[in-house]
């Protein structure tokens, strides 16, 4: 086998290894009862899936142009997606959404 032909190959699973991840995020959200369980499935799995889906595309594709692109895209992935998740926690937390009894730590209780 060439080694374009294990490039594939592994292209292959990792596109199919994020798309699991992804696809066990968007359960997550739906499944999970109440807000921080959510924002936690929103942000850790579906970030790895789309990784591993740009890292599959990566060793698919294999042009500057298109490598280029996929890691804007990553960049552009791991620095708003925790920031949203903060957002959406500090929201969650300040409008009474939040049970505080799960919480080991309540930083914000001072405030």
């Amino acid at each position: 086998m060439s080694v374009s032909g294990v490039a594939d190959w592994a292209g292959g699973i990792l596109l199919l290894a994020g798309a699991l991840l992804s696809l066990v995020a968007g359960i997550g959200l739906v499944r999970f009862p109440d807000t921080l369980d959510r924002m936690h499935a929103a942000t850790k799995p579906q970030v790895l899936g789309v990784l591993l889906l740009l890292a599959g595309l990566a060793l698919r594709l294999r042009t500057p142009s298109d490598l280029g692109m996929l890691a804007l895209v990553a960049i552009f992935q791991l620095s708003t997606a925790p920031v949203a998740a903060q957002m959406i926690g500090r929201a969650a937390y300040r409008s009474g959404r939040v049970d505080r009894t799960l919480l080991d730590v309540d930083e914000l209780a001072e405030r």
